[in-house]
């Protein structure tokens, strides 16, 4: 773990980010050179699987960024298992409740204040080198990905322990229409970051496209996640197809 990048993610401020959805290593260590304030690493929809994510974590040492570990599921065996590899901090998927942020909290710390099992042979405590445990909280990042979640965002960002309230825009807005919710798009984005704010907690986003993150800070969201490893891969491969397929004589 990296106490300094966790703290500068809990202090205010705007926290630029990225997520790695590829499961590669060298694209994980090149993203950590570059100066993001976070990195996410995607295990729920993202191709990594856990010999990719150990070896991510392992080229992010001595980064600047915070690691983020998106598990697949708010499973605490899950939960456990990326922050006993090294993560800074979880982000769990589909939080719909205040429960539901309670037990992700639970299963990120260690007692009296969680269930998370301790071990001292884990590469968060440097295989058993570290004498004590991580003396700063693992971050908790909750995805709001619902109308029902947005109808619970006051009490989710009032859960001790969860740091960001995290909007996934793409679940949200299906949610929305396949529910057929009384709710605009726009009006839970306004719902869930003044309900972060409330609590002195932060709002976050993943934000597709990079000249909308300054309407989006205005609107509260501090903590964006600018794109991904995947799509600045494909959009820069389209690009080279259509400018040089047909190069000019």
């Amino acid at each position: 773990m990296n106490p300094i990048a966790i703290q500068n993610l809990r202090a205010a401020g705007f926290h630029l980010g990225t997520w790695l959805s590829l499961g590669s290593p060298v694209i994980a260590e090149l993203a950590g050179l570059c100066g993001f304030d976070w990195l996410l690493i995607d295990l729920e929809h993202g191709a990594v699987g856990e010999s990719a994510l150990f070896a991510s974590l392992q080229a992010l040492r001595g980064s600047r960024s915070a690691v983020i570990v998106r598990v697949g599921a708010p499973h605490p065996d899950l939960i456990q298992r990326a922050l006993d590899w090294g993560a800074d901090g979880i982000m769990v998927p589909h939080v719909d409740t205040a429960e539901q942020a309670r037990a992700a909290v639970r299963a990120a710390r260690f007692a009296p204040h969680g269930t998370r099992g301790f071990s001292r042979s884990v590469r968060a405590l440097d295989y058993g080198m570290a004498q004590e445990p991580p003396s700063a909280a693992p971050l908790v990042l909750a995805q709001i990905e619902s109308a029902a979640a947005v109808s619970h965002a006051d009490a989710i960002a009032a859960v001790e322990g969860i740091d960001v309230l995290f909007v996934g825009p793409v679940d949200l807005s299906f949610d929305l229409k396949a529910t057929e919710a009384p709710l605009a798009y726009t009006e839970c984005l306004r719902r869930v970051a003044e309900a972060a704010r409330a609590a002195g907690k932060q709002a976050g986003i993943l934000n597709r496209n990079a000249q909308d993150a300054a309407a989006l800070h205005a609107q509260g969201y501090t903590v964006q996640a600018i794109d991904s490893d995947l799509a600045i891969l494909r959009q820069h491969y389209l690009e080279l197809v259509n400018r040089c397929s047909q190069p000019a004589e």
